[in-house]
């Protein structure tokens, strides 16, 4: 009796099985048309009425090198400046020789002493690669014309002569460099 009613569970199963795959069957043979649905037919024809509009790429414009002179002979490229006043009263004088000090940026070189021999005076300045280089008043340093004008215990006085993002016309700034101990 067990042999039995397994038997006919195993028929059931396989009538449902048989009746599942032929549902299926006829199910997708049904989708399966020659002309095809509104997709395909779309997909087909989208790329009839395309025309490709490429725009013609303008000339390049011919490469101009602007030269730098990082001793401030030429103006600066990454500054806007209107062109420079060249009947202004105050310019700098590009002609004479620049001195050592001038090498470097202000922001670069610290005064660390004062030296006096006899009445001179002179201020003791550490460079960048750490050189010491003594300078009296007179003297230029910086990459702005600064002229040493004053030398104390705790500073030196620098008047510098620098261009105005504006205008463009030669001014004066004072500036010092403090000790540093």
């Amino acid at each position: 009796m067990i042999i039995q009613v397994n038997l006919k569970k195993a028929t059931e199963i396989m009538w449902f099985r048989t009746l599942s795959i032929c549902v299926l069957t006829i199910t997708l043979a049904g989708c399966n048309g020659a002309e095809g649905d509104d997709l395909d037919q779309f997909i087909r024809n989208s790329g009839k009425d395309m025309r490709v509009h490429i725009k013609q790429i303008p000339e390049p414009k011919p490469y101009l090198a602007l030269q730098y002179n990082a001793d401030g002979l030429l103006s600066d490229p990454f500054r806007s400046r209107k062109a420079a006043n060249k009947s202004g009263v105050l310019q700098p004088n590009l002609k004479r020789p620049k001195e050592p000090m001038e090498a470097y940026p202000l922001e670069s070189i610290k005064y660390v002493g004062l030296l006096s021999k006899s009445k001179l005076t002179y201020a003791l300045l550490r460079t960048p690669d750490n050189g010491v280089q003594q300078v009296k008043v007179g003297n230029y340093i910086g990459q702005n014309f600064g002229i040493v004008t004053q030398i104390s215990d705790s500073e030196i006085v620098l008047k510098e002569i620098i261009q105005d993002d504006l205008s463009g016309d030669w001014i004066e700034r004072v500036t010092n460099l403090a000790l540093q101990e």
